[in-house]
């Protein structure tokens, strides 16, 4: 049986502006989702659809649990992932 690969991710709407984080099977169609403001809730309601920071997991159950611990994070830590991969806050969406 072949795993479900999965990323979590981290989205913004200004540099230390509103953050989000979320988990996808498919990295780039969810982002576009975002950016598109598909669906209501959160990222449309502020404006969150930069994408700041993610990772790549083998499983998506692994991409899962990330998440769920990432949310746990304070805010300070979140921006510290953030800025380990993108100190400029550069939307990383662009460099998929």
């Amino acid at each position: 049986m072949c795993k479900k690969k999965g990323f979590t991710y981290i989205l913004f709407n200004h540099i230390n502006g509103t953050l989000y984080v979320g988990v996808t099977s498919n990295l780039k169609e969810r982002i576009t989702q975002h950016k598109e403001k598909s669906f209501d809730g959160f990222t449309k309601k502020y404006g969150v659809d930069k994408l700041g920071y993610f990772e790549e997991h083998t499983d998506m159950r692994h991409a899962i649990e990330r998440e769920k611990s990432m949310k746990n994070l304070l805010r300070e830590k979140k921006i510290e992932l953030i800025q380990s991969m993108n100190p400029d806050w550069n939307d990383l969406f662009y460099k998929l």
